[in-house]
């Protein structure tokens, strides 16, 4: 029941606290307890009646929670002056940069507590002197992710988050930095940031804050440790002088091998750390809390390890905070500019693929693009959440994953040219809030796919998901100039042969998603409503744009006639007109129901935005005439006119371009 009670409180209120943790069951269980021995006391003692007509009677006295029970420990969301606002410009700029918070699990229409997610429950009457430890264990979820502008805001909630564990006991923070060089300013910030965070930890000592009265030996001991390929720490043993873990921070190197082993990481942590997680029986109690906060921009490549860091975090009850990047919508990679740090090198922008994503166990977003359909600004789009395994992580720890973006922002498109440097190219963001209801399953592999076995609808949408990757899916050729009539013709053909291999890809994954049709109705989780009926209907759409290519093609070879004689070119433009039959226009009534449902009843969602534009798309064909400068005469003009070639000074001389670093 404890565990019940703790799992409904946080579901509810977003609170990761709650009005039954620490000593506060076994209070209740005491009350109980004596308030019943006391009405069995008084029913004993108490002399009888001399009007036998009156009957005393006891009514078992039931201890409830109250939905509106105040948590022993609060922090709220928004972060005040005392802690984390006391920005060097202002406390709006504080509060500017402060983490948008919010618990992101989905709220049940019901209170429920199925056995197979939360294992058997416990209830008061079953209290026995090992149920002590055994509610200690209890599985706390955490938050799913929390969006930031800057590493800041984030390292203020964590501040919160260390003086909330100190109010419990003693406890040592392992701070794991990533040491890849997109790290390196970042790393910068939080260095600076640490002095803020100490201080306030110093000013509340001073002030006699409850967490310094209840432990004045060293309550805050920190270690600093790096990873990439290996993992070393950084101090001999964790220490309490800021000017040291600072010092730690600044001699972390930078490791250019591209690799990030930050499962690995966790785990060697620990297992160093664990023996302060043990209870001791002379006193009952943890001899420190231990918190683990990561700093790292990629999904790490030794996520086969993220199920053994997970059951080892749970079972030592060790959170995991993590500052790190948000994932791109059902993409595994980004673009992160890089600026060469050098001045005596090219300074220009260059951009690095770096993993980053994507937010689910697979991708559940189809890689399709058409000609006629301009997706080029959505195909790297903020996801709402992190990369999935440190994510899960995090969350199933109990600790807070930020996903941090310096150009964040709701409501306008996120220009390249306006990129942050060392930050990823992503177009556009999405409110928290609105996404809370749309947060991936943060469960292992095989629970993923059974899950996905027990839904035909699911295993539809990943199996076209993995499917659209299997081959690019080219673009068609459009543009058609007429020299002559064979080799027109010949143009012609060869377009064709290229539609009759992306048209069969078209109807394969028609087909795929077709088997889970029957099932989507059944579905009841948002994300796989939103996920299959954009799939659906941009499937179809493309299966229509494909057969109306191929139509369109052949109606080329014979019957197309120039209006205008001077002209020699048949270009195909998008046109809203479907022209290849009934079916195809049955079928387009299909995938407009299907996209309209989306934006109908997932608005503000990326699901939402790729629906609109694709219902923006035309979805068929028509020819064009257009004039087009033959080579020969393009040749003639050329030479011509050569374009003039201005010397270049040698104090302009344009600098040495270095490709980026494994970032």
């Amino acid at each position: 029941m404890i565990q019940a009670i703790r799992h409904w409180w946080q579901k509810r209120t977003g609170q990761f606290d709650t009005p039954v943790d620490g000593e506060m069951p076994f209070w209740f269980v005491s009350l109980a307890f004596h308030l019943l021995l006391l009405v069995l006391l008084a029913k004993i003692l108490m002399p009888k009646a001399v009007d036998e007509d009156i009957v005393l009677s006891a009514e078992n006295i039931d201890v409830e929670l109250s939905e509106e029970a105040e948590p022993e420990v609060q922090f709220e969301d928004v972060l005040t002056q005392e802690v984390g606002a006391n920005s060097d410009a202002s406390l709006e700029e504080a509060v500017a940069q402060a983490v948008e918070f919010s618990e992101l699990n989905e709220e049940p229409p019901e209170i429920e507590f199925p056995e197979e997610e939360f294992g058997e429950l416990l209830s008061f009457d079953a209290f026995e002197p090992a149920v002590a430890e055994t509610v200690s264990t209890l599985n706390i979820k955490g938050v799913a992710g929390a969006s930031v502008k800057g590493a800041s805001g984030a390292v203020d909630r964590i501040t919160q988050e260390i003086l909330n564990s100190l109010g419990e006991r003693k406890t040592t923070v392992v701070w794991l930095f990533d040491q890849s060089a997109s790290l390196i300013r970042q790393r910068e910030e939080i260095v600076q940031r640490f002095d803020r965070i100490y201080n306030e930890l110093g000013i509340l000592e001073d002030s006699g804050h409850k967490a310094f009265e209840k432990h004045s030996d060293k309550p805050l001991l920190t270690q600093i440790c790096g990873f990439g390929s290996n993992f070393s720490a950084m101090l001999d043993r964790p220490s309490d002088n800021l000017t040291e873990i600072k010092d730690a921070i600044k001699r972390i190197e930078r490791d250019d091998t591209g690799l990030e082993h930050v499962f690995s990481a966790v785990i060697a942590t620990v297992d160093h750390f664990k023996d302060l997680r043990k209870i001791k029986k002379s006193t009952g109690e943890r001899e420190r809390n231990v918190m683990i906060i990561i700093v790292s921009d990629e999904a790490g490549d030794d996520r086969q390890r993220a199920d053994e860091a997970i059951a080892d975090l749970k079972k030592h009850q060790i959170p995991v905070y993590i500052v790190g990047v948000p994932a791109p919508f059902g993409r595994e990679t980004t673009q992160v500019k890089w600026v060469d740090p050098d001045p005596n090198f090219d300074q220009n922008a260059q951009w690095a693929p770096v993993d980053q994503g994507p937010e689910s166990v697979l991708p559940e977003r189809l890689n399709l693009d058409f000609a006629g359909g301009n997706f080029d600004d959505l195909n790297n789009i903020d996801s709402g959440f992190g990369p999935f395994a440190l994510t899960r992580m995090a969350y199933e720890s109990g600790g807070i994953y930020f996903a941090v973006h310096p150009n964040r922002r709701v409501g306008r498109r996120v220009k390249r040219w306006e990129t942050a440097e060392y930050s990823a190219s992503l177009d556009y963001f999405f409110d928290q809030q609105t996404m809370r209801r749309y947060k991936p399953d943060y469960v292992s592999t095989n629970t993923y796919n059974q899950r996905m076995r027990n839904s035909k609808a699911r295993w539809a949408l990943v199996n076209a998901a993995q499917k659209s990757r299997t081959g690019a899916l080219e673009s068609p050729r459009m543009r058609f100039p007429k020299t002559d009539e064979a080799t027109f013709v010949r143009e012609v053909s060869l377009a064709q042969r290229a539609a009759a291999i992306l048209e069969p890809k078209m109807n394969e994954l028609y087909g795929v998603l077709q088997t889970g049709e029957a099932e989507r109705a059944s579905e009841r989780s948002p994300r796989w409503q939103a996920g299959f009926d954009l799939a659906y209907g941009r499937v179809i759409a493309a299966k229509i744009r494909a057969e109306s290519y191929n139509a369109s093609l052949a109606l080329a070879k014979t019957k197309l006639k120039f209006e205008n004689p001077k002209n020699n070119t048949w270009v195909l433009v998008p046109d809203n007109q479907v022209s290849t039959g009934g079916k195809q226009e049955k079928l387009a009534e299909k995938a407009k129901l299907y996209l309209n449902r989306v934006i109908d009843e997932h608005p503000g969602t990326p699901w939402a935005m790729l629906a609109s534009r694709e219902l923006q798309t035309p979805i068929g064909w028509r020819w064009k005439e257009t004039y087009t400068i033959p080579p020969e005469e393009r040749a003639r003009m050329n030479n011509n006119n050569p374009p003039p070639r201005p010397a270049i000074p040698q104090n302009q001389m344009p600098k040495q371009r270095r490709p980026p670093p494994k970032l």
